[in-house]
């Protein structure tokens, strides 16, 4: 079938299907992970490949590649910045689209004087191991005119799923029968060759490669 006559809505009940199993179903690293979307989404193969290069070409996929869970990689934490009122939006836009370490950028909304309302930009920050979050905050808060900023740093947490489609049919306040897995924080070495093949497993599909 031509790509143009493909459906791309996510509203479509096949795009459902396959959506509510590949946005987060799929764990660990599959020698065929097209497959194993295709049996549990109970979807033919060949249906599902042809609605992930329809729904990627029309950019209602935004990527198709191997979500890594960056937490045992590198130093991370989440980092709460005081900003004048007046460079609030500056200071976001700086973060969001010039620092690469920076990631999950928000401006937050308070009601009234509350302890800690005045720190109202948050982010999620990320350095490379061997490198100081400390050290770069503080470059940080000269480019984006913080006066002052915490960082938080996770000790423990839990994996949150990213799958829009499937929580739409789930009812608000329902739980899942399995309790929650906590993960750890601890950092992992890896050697070059691991880097490598970590960057090669994480790079994006073009819609000629799917299938």
């Amino acid at each position: 079938m031509p790509s143009a006559l493909v459906p791309t809505d996510i509203s479509d009940p096949v795009n459902a299907r396959i959506l509510r199993v590949s946005e987060d179903r799929i764990a660990g690293f599959l020698e065929d992970p097209f497959s194993e979307i295709a049996r549990e989404s109970e979807v033919p193969l060949d249906t599902v490949l042809e609605r992930l290069r329809a729904m990627l070409e029309a950019g209602v996929i935004r990527r198709i590649r191997q979500t890594l869970m960056a937490t045992n990689l590198a130093p991370g934490a989440l980092v709460a910045w005081r900003v004048p009122a007046d460079r609030l939006d500056d200071g976001f836009d700086y973060l969001a689209n010039q620092d690469p370490f920076s990631g999950h950028v928000v401006i937050r909304s308070t009601d009234g004087e509350t302890p800690g309302s005045v720190f109202r930009l948050w982010t999620t920050l990320k350095v490379p191991q061997g490198f100081s979050m400390q050290r770069h905050c503080e470059l940080l808060a000269t480019r984006i005119g913080a006066t002052a900023f915490r960082i938080m740093p996770a000790k423990r947490l839990f994996a949150l799923g990213v799958g829009h489609v499937r929580r739409r049919g789930i009812e608000p306040g329902s739980k899942t029968a399995e309790v929650g897995q906590v993960l750890d924080t601890n950092i992992v070495a890896l050697s070059p060759l691991e880097w490598r093949a970590l960057g090669a497993l994480k790079r994006e599909f073009n819609v000629s490669e799917i299938g």
